[in-house]
């Protein structure tokens, strides 16, 4: 497929795709959308591929939406209430409703999902990385929510993902200031998992992504990846039942009798994802 606003490589088993509006700090438009979806969708039923990384195009990760859509909806106040734009057809038809609305997809890409956030990451581009498994920051990288200060809400499901990784406070002076948070902070209030220094960033997240496309199984990686969003809707008892129910399809996969073998032949693993 020939994408218009991201680039698309596979290599080692990972998928790199990258936001591709330079000149705009990557802002997302509806083309963006598309082709991001798309690229997931390729990634995500492609054999060769164990890992997603998704990052940006020049010195920002992502700054939110288009600022040229934001101007045609303000300049459109007032008069009947805009039609809500259509909805795309669900990533995976047979996901948790939870996961089947516009931006709330990534827990459906069967694939870990790694956001190498490489620079500047406001309103929307925030939320697309924090639906995202793994966010790893240069430390050039800058974070906010931006929404207040455009007299905008918490959108697309921000409000329940912030506080489930920060904190209730934290996401309420992130989202009430939408003031602007340097790496350090961000990595302290638990925003991102790791601060990288900028000029060593992409060749750190690559090499993480491929531990795991070459030393994990990806089949462990699709089942737990499943599991932890799941768990995010159920009780301890209910996540525990389900763990249970998935134990016994581990123990006759081919990767689990690869995990035993190799490591008691002290020789590395050849998992299959099956």
């Amino acid at each position: 497929m020939t994408y218009e606003d991201v680039l698309y490589r596979v290599e080692d088993g990972i998928a790199v795709i990258t936001l591709n509006r330079p000149d705009k700090l990557n802002a997302w438009r509806a083309e963006m959308d598309r082709d991001v979806r798309a690229a997931m969708k390729a990634a995500g039923s492609d054999e060769a591929v164990r890992v997603i990384v998704l990052t940006g195009a020049g010195r920002g990760f992502c700054a939110g939406a288009d600022m040229n859509n934001l101007q045609s909806l303000a300049g459109s106040g007032g008069g009947a209430p805009r039609p809500r734009p259509a909805v795309p057809e669900p990533f995976d038809a047979s996901a948790s409703e939870d996961f089947k609305r516009q931006y709330s997809w990534f827990p459906s890409v069967p694939r870990p999902i790694i956001a190498a956030i490489n620079g500047p990451c406001a309103g929307l581009g925030l939320i697309m990385s924090l639906y995202a498994d793994m966010r790893f920051a240069s430390d050039k990288a800058v974070f906010t929510t931006a929404f207040a200060r455009r007299g905008l809400i918490a959108e697309h499901g921000v409000s329940w993902l912030l506080p489930r990784l920060v904190g209730m406070a934290h996401a309420c002076d992130l989202l009430y200031s939408a003031r602007t948070v340097r790496a350090p902070e961000a990595l302290a209030m638990g925003l991102v998992s790791r601060v990288i220094p900028e000029d060593q960033f992409m060749p750190e997240v690559m090499a993480y992504a491929r531990m795991l496309a070459t030393e994990v199984s990806p089949r462990s990686m699709r089942e737990m990846k499943r599991e932890m969003w799941h768990a995010q809707f159920q009780t301890l008892a209910q996540a525990i039942d389900e763990a249970n129910g998935d134990m016994a399809g581990s123990f006759t996969s081919a990767d689990f009798k690869e995990g035993v073998a190799h490591f008691v032949e002290k020789r590395k693993p050849q998992f299959t994802g099956r």
